[in-house]
């Protein structure tokens, strides 16, 4: 059987676990190749040199040969400085994995997406929830599910969104539900800066993505609530 080969492709580590004995399963998002699954053959192994790089977060070249749905990693080489975050940015990197690993499908590629997350993880420490609004944007258009935001919205009305529809006016006496205009113009024109605004940017976005995710929570948002909790619980017990 014929196996094609990929040679010193750019591309991130999205997850890696053990598989068999002494290898390791790595989901890689590539530029040209999109998602892609890696066995990496005794990269298990204390002195594998592949087990050392192969880290979310890092910019990679990837080589590999592939027949079917699962390629064999022959080649890694480190193309940058990793990204380090602490905290609770961790969390919002892991969630942009999640989102990758649960609505891509492999040898589907994305270039303009790879180009994105890359950005992505460059601002996160600096630019926080504008810079997760914006991949998500970028992430529903790249599967053709983009949201609908007009030219014509008008920053004084409030809106209902549907899905299919877009954003629908919404009667003056109901003014404390929907979105406000100006934060969907902002959004639309990636301008979000104020708190509120970003919020209620994030519940628009999560809700375009549950549709997308077969009703299946996200463990990385799953993760930080209960992370947020215990903090919560034990600033309390320490009052």
């Amino acid at each position: 059987m014929n196996r094609a080969r990929v040679l010193l492709e750019p591309a991130w580590v999205l997850k890696a676990s053990p598989y068999g004995d002494s290898s390791l399963l790595v989901e890689a998002f590539s530029r040209a190749h999109g998602r892609v699954g890696l066995v990496a053959r005794g990269a298990r192994s204390a002195k594998s040199r592949p087990r050392v790089l192969l880290q979310g977060f890092r910019p990679l070249l990837l080589s590999w040969s592939e027949s079917g749905d699962l390629g064999t990693l022959t080649g890694v080489e480190a193309h940058g400085i990793a990204q380090e975050f602490r905290g609770e940015a961790v969390f919002s990197g892991w969630y942009l994995n999640e989102l990758l690993l649960r609505l891509l499908q492999r040898h589907d590629a994305h270039p303009a997406l790879f180009e994105a997350y890359g950005e992505t993880l460059a601002s996160l420490a600096e630019r926080g929830e504008r810079a997760l609004r914006r991949f998500e944007m970028q992430l529903l258009a790249d599967l053709g599910f983009g949201l609908d935001l007009p030219p014509d919205l008008e920053p004084g009305l409030r809106y209902q969104y549907h899905a299919g529809e877009g954003p629908l006016p919404m009667r003056s006496d109901d003014d404390e539900e929907g979105y406000p205009g100006q934060m969907l113009i902002d959004l639309r024109d990636d301008r979000l800066d104020d708190p509120a605004h970003l919020r209620l940017a994030r519940q628009l976005l999560r809700e375009a993505l549950a549709v997308h995710l077969g009703g299946k929570p996200l463990n990385t948002a799953t993760m930080l609530r209960e992370l947020r909790r215990r903090a919560a619980d034990a600033n309390a017990r320490s009052r």
